[in-house]
């Protein structure tokens, strides 16, 4: 049995970015443990969801534990940062926020936990964030320090991604989509520019198939009611539009690159799959 930390900014990012490998490794009966930065306080309610005087975060961090609970994940940790907005909002600039945290001291309450369950994996995000979300920037700075810290070897390190080409193809043959809803981190479809998100799929190490817990994947999504409302980007898509983006997983790591033409790699939990060379 191996033990995963999926570290991640926000409550629902984990069920969007890494809930199918999270689900698939509990499944397997690795441990999961997920890690979240701050408790979502920036977060816009789908309207009607909070009842009178509730605290977004209050409710964020119930989802969270209900999403966990979907997942598999044994242990929920909050580091205690607050939510700094989207970038270039004042809410960057409060001492308090994640933004602004000391990458070391974040690091080092990071790699406390990562001791304490004897983490054989982590995943973080991607050096932009995926979108250039602040918070998940500082994910990627503080993740990485945080397993250099406990000494996790860098083929044990996974970037949580989105396969640009993917996207691009998805968009291209199904136009209708286009009025589907938000999209990623809540932006509003003609806001997109794809050439931002994610990674190029040459720079991708590893496809992870997760269609066979895609069930739980969405339940995991739905726990998050405060955040993505029914008639949202992601379930507003017909069921097989959904698997076709959300059913696989791509994960970018700090070992070798794939080759130009190789196959993906298919787990991200230790293994005798050989890697890139």
């Amino acid at each position: 049995m191996a033990t995963l930390v999926s570290f991640h900014a926000h409550p629902d990012d984990e069920a969007i970015a890494t809930g199918g490998v999270m689900a698939r490794a509990a499944e397997d009966g690795h441990r999961v443990v997920l890690v979240v930065a701050t408790r979502g306080e920036q977060g816009e309610p789908v309207p009607g969801v909070l009842g009178p005087d509730e605290p977004l975060w209050t409710r964020r961090v119930e989802e969270t534990q209900r999403s966990a609970g979907i997942l598999g994940a044994e242990r929920v940790e909050f580091l205690g940062y607050v939510d700094s907005g989207m970038i270039g909002e004042p809410t960057n600039d409060d001492p308090s926020c994640f933004w602004q945290a000391d990458v070391e001291d974040a690091a080092g309450r990071l790699a406390a936990i990562l001791r304490e369950v004897d983490a054989d994996v982590i995943t973080i995000y991607d050096d932009h964030g995926g979108y250039g979300h602040p918070d998940h920037i500082q994910v990627h700075r503080v993740g990485l320090r945080a397993a250099e810290l406990v000494g996790l070897a860098p083929e044990r390190v996974f970037a949580s991604t989105m396969n640009r080409d993917v996207i691009e193809r998805a968009r291209a043959e199904a136009p209708a989509m286009d009025g589907a809803g938000g999209g990623p981190g809540d932006m509003e479809e003609e806001d997109w520019d794809t050439s931002e998100f994610g990674s190029p799929e040459a720079e991708i190490t590893h496809a992870v198939d997760v269609r066979a817990v895609l069930d739980r994947k969405r339940a995991a999504m739905e726990a998050h009611e405060s955040q993505i409302s029914p008639d949202s980007f992601f379930f507003a898509m017909p069921p097989e539009a959904f698997a076709s983006l959300f059913g696989v997983e791509w994960y970018t790591w700090l070992g070798p690159r794939r080759v130009e033409g190789a196959p993906f790699l298919t787990d991200l939990l230790p293994s005798s799959e050989p890697g890139p060379t």
